[in-house]
């Protein structure tokens, strides 16, 4: 390979900021839920068992590298003193008030999903997956809950957080309350309590569809192709995804620092998913009535059909990467550490930009069947969508840049990163 002693020297003067998480992280995660995909594909494994199987496939070897190899638990952003030679009756009363707050939540998010009808009936039925598996998960959570947190705060070195201020008030005992605290809590369980019940309802849909494909058309044509390995690039995501809104764990600092306290942020987010959901078909941005996608209209062009699709495999294959890089801390409105590798040293977010991009391309909203001005109007609606999206990253970046970290990333981003560098310039250009 072809080595520039130039940009070698300015990578040296100039190094990337530390990533909160490892690559190898992610690999591993990589390669255990590839093993276990292969393996349900090859025996039929492709009920909704085996697609949670698939998830313990990617947590649990991301779980044993993040503590033997990057030693995690040791990270000072833990806010874990693991010499605290605190005993249990030091800390009981702390633990005690801490719990009624955590369970208080717990049983808010509880009578949220019992009184909402989309969350198991209706149109988003499979959310009624997502909530079987709480129910099953809820005895033992509450259960363990208890030698966790009575074991936990003997070693943190601030156990009085937002659950425990949220217990202390609801108890009325007389200590100083941070309702900010409290506020922050909230929202972190209100952001874990949608999204994870969200990416349950999809994982066994998603896992089965592409561990029943039918192979004996896989080679039917280059579209079909492409999308066998787009439709693994989804498994990908969804189970790093669900992985990590399970696994929110001081030990394994991948804990919720912050939860954005914007609402721009929490609507920006939520219209992109159901039951809030705009892009959807009836939608106020749905940019497809009269649009056909791209194996409609280069059918019967495979070269076409070839070339298109590898750009569509690629440009998936870049939101994956985006989630694989997240490890074990994937979240939506949330900040548990400023991640600096992989894609993210050439775009802050490569995920929305590759997303767009690929249903631009996929779509092709300014074609249309029917006339040319609805092709007009679904572009429209589409710029519309990737502006939703400009928005999303926007709110992140505002809530993320008050961490010093962020800073320090953002700023080597903008003198490096070739996404930014490539904005900043065109950005330039049309201002004359």
């Amino acid at each position: 390979m072809y080595h520039d002693p130039k940009l070698a020297a300015e990578a040296q003067a100039d190094p990337r900021p530390r990533s909160a998480v490892s690559t190898g992280v992610g690999m591993a995660g990589l390669a255990g839920m590839s093993a276990w995909t292969l393996f349900a594909t090859l025996y039929g494994l492709d009920g909704p068992y085996s697609a949670m199987v698939n998830v313990l496939a990617c947590a649990i070897p991301m779980v044993l590298w993040s503590l033997l190899v990057d030693k995690v638990h040791l990270n000072p952003t833990t806010g874990i003193d693991w010499s605290s030679t605190r005993t249990l009756k030091d800390t009981l009363d702390i633990s005690v008030t801490k719990l009624t707050g955590l369970w208080l939540t717990w049983g808010g998010i509880a009578l949220i999903y019992a009184t909402f009808r989309f969350w198991w009936t209706g149109r988003y039925a499979n959310f009624a997956w997502s909530i079987w598996c709480i129910e099953m998960a809820a005895p033992a959570l509450f259960l363990l809950s208890i030698p966790y947190v009575l074991w936990l705060d003997r070693k943190l070195v601030q156990p009085k957080d937002g659950a425990w201020h949220l217990g202390a008030w609801l108890m009325g005992l007389k200590e100083p309350i941070d309702h900010k605290a409290i506020q922050n809590h909230l929202r972190g369980w209100a952001v874990k309590g949608f999204f994870l019940a969200f990416m349950l309802s999809i994982v066994p849909p998603n896992f089965g569809d592409f561990v029943g494909w039918n192979f004996a058309r896989m080679f039917e044509s280059p579209a079909v192709i492409a999308n066998y390995c787009i439709s693994f690039m989804f498994v990908i995501d969804v189970a790093f995804a669900t992985a990590g809104y399970i696994l929110t764990m001081r030990p394994l600092d991948s804990h919720i620092r912050t939860a954005t306290p914007y609402a721009a942020g929490w609507t920006a987010a939520l219209i992109c998913y159901p039951p809030f959901v705009l892009m959807n078909e009836g939608g106020v941005l749905d940019y497809h009535p009269g649009s056909a996608d791209w194996t409609w209209w280069f059918a019967g062009h495979p070269w076409i059909l070839g070339g298109l699709g590898a750009v569509l495999v690629v440009l998936t294959g870049i939101y994956a990467w985006a989630t694989i890089a997240f490890g074990i801390r994937f979240s939506n409105l949330t900040h548990r550490g400023i991640l600096t590798h992989g894609p993210y040293a050439w775009s802050r977010h490569p995920a929305y930009l590759s997303k767009n991009l690929f249903w631009w391309l996929s779509g092709l909203p300014f074609l249309a069947t029917t006339t040319w001005l609805e092709g007009i109007r679904n572009a429209a609606i589409m710029a519309c969508v990737s502006g939703v999206y400009y928005w999303r990253a926007r709110t992140e970046e505002l809530h993320l840049g008050s961490d010093p970290a962020y800073q320090e990333y953002s700023a080597w981003m903008a003198r490096n990163a070739p996404v930014p560098r490539f904005f900043a310039w065109a950005g330039s250009k049309l201002r004359g």
